[in-house]
């Protein structure tokens, strides 16, 4: 829960601080609509990595199986893309707050919140157990 707490803090603090040092993204508001919209980019970055897997899932399935020689790949090279996607939708549903003008600033916007999410994600604290 807490690193769940500090995600969506330093999110929001890259929403107000980090975003709009890259050219073609502008942020309007305060801290607590920079905690929405930390909260929505969260929630839409979830839906966004759905729709994307249930898209796959079909192609995959409707082609038995031969689609994957392309889908992993696409998978591999362009993980990173949706987050971007996510931004630019945020972007589109809350435009008095945010403006994003253009897929170069909204890949780098993504890319420093992936890094956000890989810092409090809880993989690089892992710790060994020792038995007892």
């Amino acid at each position: 829960m807490t690193r769940l707490l500090v995600r969506i803090l330093l999110s929001a603090l890259a929403f107000m601080y980090i975003l709009p040092m890259i050219g073609g993204i502008t942020f309007h508001g305060g801290f607590v609509s920079a905690i929405g919209m930390a909260v929505f980019f969260g929630i839409m970055v979830w839906l966004v990595d759905i729709v994307a897997v249930a898209l796959s899932a079909m192609v995959a399935v409707g082609t038995l199986g031969t689609a994957l020689f392309w889908l992993i790949p696409v998978w591999l090279l362009g993980f990173w893309l949706l987050p971007a996607v996510a931004l630019k939708l945020v972007s589109d549903f809350m435009p008095a707050y945010l403006t994003v003008s253009g897929w170069i600033p909204a890949i780098l916007g993504s890319l420093v919140l992936m890094l956000v999410g890989l810092v409090t994600s809880g993989s690089m604290y892992n710790t060994v157990r020792r038995p007892a």
